[in-house]
């Protein structure tokens, strides 16, 4: 049986960690993803980062965000 997830508040998500950043990739940066982050001071769990990670402009977004 899987868990339901509850949907993510996106103004909550703080994040923390950027993994496999490239900058060879730029400006893609396709292969970085969102490692670490809280939602709402909660560390996310595995399925909320795939949840981050699946939304392309979120991630992106985050992505160039983490490294400014």
């Amino acid at each position: 049986m899987t868990k339901e997830l509850k949907a993510i508040d996106y103004s909550k998500v703080e994040i923390d960690e950027v993994d496999n950043i490239d900058h060879r990739d730029y400006p893609d940066y396709c292969d970085a993803y969102i490692s670490c982050a809280y939602i709402d001071g909660v560390k996310a769990t595995p399925e909320q980062l795939d949840v981050l990670n699946d939304d392309d402009q979120f991630r992106y977004e985050s992505i160039m965000e983490y490294m400014n």
